[in-house]
């Protein structure tokens, strides 16, 4: 299984590498790390009380750092899975059911190709539009079909050439 790319830090590392592999519509982007950390949520107050109410009452300073016995969680420097991302912009892909049916599209190839990734971050992005003239209707067979093949045959290749 694959897991999802959420944050944009990852977005942006991705972005920042040249292409892999290119093809006439889509380009892979590849890192081999582990996606970043959700930044942590503050814990939400058992009491609702008043920013103005008396002043509280602090026990600890405010800069203390970690003891040297508290371990700190530090990413592996090699991923032990497989996260991707799809990247389809508005200016390639008008409709938001094209950009659905290409995003589809997208995981459904990365899902296929799964045992052959290597470990780490993959970016699929739509870097040139369809021809509206070719594929006239937004969401249509011919489409899915083209869109289908062009990955199968770009992550096909992308792991021939990383042999």
């Amino acid at each position: 299984m694959i897991g999802r790319l959420q944050q944009a830090a990852d977005f942006q590392r991705l972005l920042e590498t040249p292409p892999r592999r290119r093809s006439a519509h889509f380009c892979v982007h590849f890192v081999a790390a582990a996606p970043a950390r959700p930044p942590a949520r503050p814990p939400k107050s058992a009491c609702a009380e008043l920013s103005t109410d008396s002043e509280p009452n602090l026990t600890s300073p405010v800069d203390k750092s970690p003891a040297a016995s508290e371990k700190v969680a530090v990413p592996p420097a090699v991923p032990e899975g497989c996260w991707l991302g799809c990247l389809v912009p508005k200016r390639h892909a008008r409709r938001a059911v094209t950009r659905s049916l290409l995003k589809r599209q997208m995981r459904a190839a990365a899902e296929r190709h799964a045992g052959t990734l290597a470990p780490g971050l993959w970016l699929l992005r739509l870097r040139s539009g369809f021809a509206t003239s070719q594929f006239p209707s937004a969401s249509s067979e011919a489409l899915r079909e083209a869109a289908r093949l062009e990955l199968d045959t770009l992550l096909q290749a992308r792991v021939k050439g990383a042999a």
